[in-house]
């Protein structure tokens, strides 16, 4: 079981090895086990086209969740958007790896079973973020 990483853009994570080492301990923490997890980043136009016809949204998004996990083993494909990723550290006045280590991981707990439909869920997901980028020893 392992973790993959795939570059559809000119963007590459600087540390995968300490990424899937934390994505892994994420899962752990969750009462789950990682099986094959795949992260793949894109442009902005490149995830809104997937989004359109995977999911009939034509939005921009920062992350999108193909979650194909069973039986507690967690695997799928998460979807990120590096553009969406940049925009979204400038509003929120945080730092890039920052931003994108919060999207990577909001993608990996929609795939152990957190929603974001509800302004209740959204506030649980929020919450679980925070918890699991201080894993990571990530600052806010």
């Amino acid at each position: 079981m392992a973790i993959e990483y795939v570059y559809n853009t000119s963007f590459v994570l600087k540390n995968e090895k300490s990424i899937t080492s934390w994505i892994n301990d994420v899962i752990v923490s969750e009462k789950h086990v990682l099986g094959d997890l795949i992260f793949a980043f894109f442009s902005d136009e490149d995830l809104r086209q997937i989004n359109i016809k995977h999911l009939k949204q034509d939005y921009y998004t920062d992350v999108i969740s193909f979650d194909a996990s069973e039986s507690g083993r967690v695997s799928g494909n998460i979807a990120v958007s590096i553009d969406r990723v940049k925009e979204n550290a400038k509003t929120y006045d945080s730092s890039f790896d920052n931003e994108l280590y919060r999207v990577m991981v909001h993608g990996v707990l929609h795939c152990v079973g957190y929603n974001d439909n509800t302004k209740e869920e959204k506030e649980r997901i929020r919450k679980a973020e925070n918890l699991k980028l201080k894993m990571f020893h990530v600052e806010q």
